[in-house]
């Protein structure tokens, strides 16, 4: 029987694991095929969703299912803690001492925020990235009356545009609210533009100066004073604010870093096209855990997934596994609270952000309703 183990239940891992189950239905129900999802949650999370949490838009509740309500019922979930991946025993090993064997494996063990790495940060500023955060955040804005509020970007960080849309929802509710004559935005940023996509950069500055938006570049957050307000870069800048909210950096998952499979972020050294763990024939590796230099966003993790889905059917029945990845991504970017507009790009071709339009804001709105379709392997 040939076992695949598929380590995080995400939406690229979900979706693997829901693709390979319809596509070898009959070897999953004859007993020939086993796969397993392992998890360190019995929840799935459409993390997109907590924006809007912080915007009190939407409740938490609304970003979150049961992963096992997802997942074909034939597919295996082990809920838990993976301690390390053993791939000379080509097994994982959990940290309640359970071992889960594989023939493949696929990890998809996504990022995570790591506002630790600033320091002063997680007590001086908020983030959007976690349930948590976002649920302080929406409290620090229901109660913010006007002031300066300092937006800052660590590196790296998952969904690229999150910086832009964050800032430009927030001055359109500051308007709402009856505070925007009060409320002064200040956005930075570690590169020499406001965007690392050059084309969105393009597209996003005039927009800036349109709303009179100010910005820092060349600003790497290193240091938050809590009691005095202030953030300072690595370059020596420093900017005093009444609400500091960040972009956090993100690392890999400790996982990799115990296992010895990623670099010093504990991201994993991927091939960019077959998606195979660098001098591994027998892993997968897709969404946040790569060490691929496109972007982390879910429609990522969404792409690569149908390629390793594909290719995992392949090797199963006797093919070679051949089907690549062109390093597809799309984004929606909110412009505010009722428009928006997206970017699509791949390895060969950049961005080209469009008009900002009402009806690719209700698109947004409507994905985010209809997200729970795709790690069905329905949308």
């Amino acid at each position: 029987m040939a076992k695949i183990v598929i380590l995080g239940g995400g939406v690229g891992g979900t979706i693997v694991a829901n693709q390979v189950a319809k596509q070898m239905s009959n070897a999953l129900s004859q007993g020939q095929l086993e796969i397993t999802v392992i998890s360190d949650s019995e929840q799935h999370v459409y993390q997109p969703m907590f924006l809007y949490v912080a915007f009190d838009q939407v409740m938490p509740g609304e970003a979150k299912k049961p992963e096992r309500d997802i997942l074909d019922p034939r597919i295996k979930m082990v809920i838990g803690s993976a301690e390390r991946i053993d791939r000379e025993k080509k097994v994982v090993l959990m940290s309640d001492h359970r071992a889960v064997p594989y023939d493949y494996l696929v990890i998809a063990t996504g990022s995570r925020p790591a506002p630790e790495l600033v320091e002063g940060l997680p007590e001086g500023g908020h983030i959007f990235y976690t349930e948590e955060g976002a649920m302080k955040l929406r409290r620090a804005l229901h109660d913010f009356q006007g002031g300066r509020i300092v937006i800052t970007v660590g590196v790296p960080h998952k969904c690229p545009v999150a910086p832009l849309e964050f800032t430009f929802m927030l001055q359109e509710w500051a308007k709402a609210k009856g505070i925007g004559d009060k409320t002064e935005i200040v956005y930075t940023y570690p590169i020499g533009r406001i965007h690392s996509l050059e084309p969105v950069s393009e597209w996003a500055t005039p927009v800036f100066e349109e709303r009179k938006i100010e910005s820092h570049i060349f600003f790497n957050p290193e240091h938050v004073d809590p009691v005095k307000k202030e953030i300072t870069s690595l370059e020596g800048e420093t900017l005093h604010y009444d609400l500091l909210v960040a972009v956090p950096p993100h690392t890999g998952q400790d996982v990799i870093g115990r296992s010895g499979l990623g670099d010093a972020g504990n991201w994993i050294p991927t091939d960019r096209t077959s998606l195979r763990m660098q001098g591994a024939d027998d892993i997968f590796v897709l969404g946040d855990a790569t060490n691929l230099p496109i972007s982390k966003a879910g429609s990522t993790a969404h792409f690569e997934a149908d390629v390793v889905a594909a290719n995992l059917v392949s090797l199963l029945q006797g093919g070679f596994g051949s089907v690549t990845y062109n390093g597809k991504v799309f984004c929606f970017i909110e412009t505010g609270l009722n428009k928006a507009t997206y970017i699509t790009f791949d390895y060969a071709h950049p961005p080209k952000p469009t008009a900002p339009s009402e009806m690719i804001h209700m698109f947004k709105l409507a994905y985010n309703r209809l997200y729970w379709l795709t790690p069905a392997g329905l949308l």
